[in-house]
Order: C-alpha cells, then structure tokens, then sequence
C-alpha cells in the first residue's frame, strides 16, 4: 500500500508546535518545561468532544467485554527503520478491529429506554461488525447500512453477530440518508462511525493500554480516515506524555485528511483510491 509522507500532530492541536526542537534541546530543559505545561494547560482550557475522563470512564465500563490486546515488536523491522518499534495489536480485538471498543462504549452508554429501540449505523465493515456485536450483548437490535461494495467477509461478520443488514449505495450520501430514514422509522439510537463522543473515548482506550504496556514510547503513528481513532488516542496520549509525538497517516490515494490540514478546512476527495478499505471514509463526515 502506498501511503502518503506522515504528517506531525494532525490532531487536535493547531499547527505548529516545535516538538522535536523542544524534546531535543537538552541544553535548554527549561524550554522543554514551559512547552510541556503549555501542552498540559491546552489540554484542559480547551473543549473537546472527549477528555481523559470521559476514555477513563469508557474503560471502566467496556473492560469486561474488550480483549486488553497485546504489543509485539520485530527485530527485522527495528533493523530496517533503525528505531524501536512497538505494534499494538487491534487486530486481536473482539470483531477483528479496535472499532469494538468505541462501539461497545456507545452502546452501553446508553439508558435503558433508549437501549430497547435499538441502534442504528452505517458502515463498510468493521464498525458495522463492532456495533452489531456490542448491540448483541446487550441484547438489543442493530441495523446496520451497509454500502453494495463492503468486502463479503465484513459482511459475514456482520450476519454472523445478528446485525440486521440494509444495502446502500457505495457512498456517503446513500449512507447517511437510510440511516437517518432507520432512525425515523424505528426511534433507533444513531451510533456514528466516528463523528460520536462516545466513539471516540472508546477509541482512546488503545492510549490508556498502550502506555501502560510500553511507558517510554516517545511517538505514535496512527491511521488516520474519519479520525475517531487519532482523537481519542491522541487525547489520551498527550494527557499521559504532554511531550509525546503524533503523527497521522493515510494512503496516498486517500488523503483528504492531509488536503484538509493544508487547506485549513475539510476537504472531501471525488473519489479514493486504495485498497485499504477501511480508510476511504472522509475526514469529519
């Protein structure tokens, strides 16, 4: 897969912020001090959708139903970038992604009258996966929109936790409008991809795991498509390491989140192209 050059703090941040410079300024600490506490005073001026206890609540309240996935590293790969490299290992998750855990939280979340008309999302697979299967445990129904042209095994995941599958057009539009027309109809509770508080401090439960697992980590790369993922870790990274480093990335064939950087607002492609299905969804929407 070809992926576009990864770009520094595409997060939640604003731009500019010497990172590297500060960390590396051993003469100087007292610089790295004063960027530290203005990371940490940010942090806690700014509103966001989440915050650190709203991830610390999500994992209190998902720990009994996500798997606390493990860190492998490789000494091929460390060889070759000439760094250290840690992977923490979503793919051991609950549905076969990380998406469980915002979908988990979402879902549980919710009060019990809300919780007995169901829920209702629109995915191409693994959130589609995620929420059928935490609406499973609850003992609740999903209905889930998926576009015609999802990977069959998604699909099957899907079918295989009870979700209650409505076909759509291969695009945004198509997507949101049955959705929302499931949401009038049935009164069922809309849990977005990532566009949801919930989601996202489900999300950022992957920090709170990771640096525990590995304490000294000093950067993250994080993929990076509707941006539920990057928010929540990025959120709880820098709570934990106000100094710690972040960086998105994305295919090349699908970087509306580094046009969007760079344009100052949300730029939407006319079309992606790459096989990483999961990232074609559009920064934002």
């Amino acid at each position: 897969m070809s992926v576009s050059p990864v770009k520094e703090q595409f997060e939640l941040f604003g731009e500019g912020h010497s990172c590297i410079k500060l960390y590396c300024d051993r003469e100087k600490p007292y610089r790295r001090f004063e960027f530290v506490m203005e990371e940490i005073n940010q942090l806690k001026s700014q509103k966001y959708a989440a915050d650190i206890d709203s991830i610390k609540e999500a994992q209190i309240r998902i720990s009994p139903y996500v798997h606390k996935t493990p860190v492998l590293s490789s000494t091929t790969l460390d060889c070759i970038s000439g760094k250290r490299l840690f992977f923490k290992c979503e793919c051991f998750q609950k549905g076969g992604a990380f998406k469980f855990r915002g979908a988990s939280n979402a879902i549980l979340s919710l009060e019990a009258d809300e919780a007995a008309k169901g829920v209702v999302t629109h995915s191409s697979g693994n959130h589609a996966a995620a929420v059928s299967l935490a609406a499973k445990l609850r003992g609740i129904p999903a209905y889930v929109v998926v576009p015609k042209n999802a990977p069959k095994c998604k699909v099957e995941n899907v079918r295989r936790y009870g979700g209650q599958i409505i076909w759509c057009e291969a695009n945004m539009q198509s997507r949101e409008s049955a959705a929302s027309k499931i949401h009038q109809e049935t009164g069922a509770v809309l849990i977005h991809p990532f566009n949801d508080k919930r989601i996202i401090s489900g999300q950022g439960t992957i920090s709170l795991e990771l640096l525990e697992q590995v304490p000294k980590l000093d950067t993250l790369v994080v993929p990076i498509s509707g941006g539920g993922l990057i928010s929540g870790i990025t959120l709880a990274a820098k709570f934990i390491n106000p100094t710690i480093r972040v960086f998105a990335a994305e295919p090349s064939g699908a970087d509306d989140a580094a046009r969007s950087k760079q344009a100052g607002r949300i730029v939407t492609l006319p079309e992606t192209k790459t096989v990483a299905d999961g990232l074609r969804a559009f920064l934002g929407t």
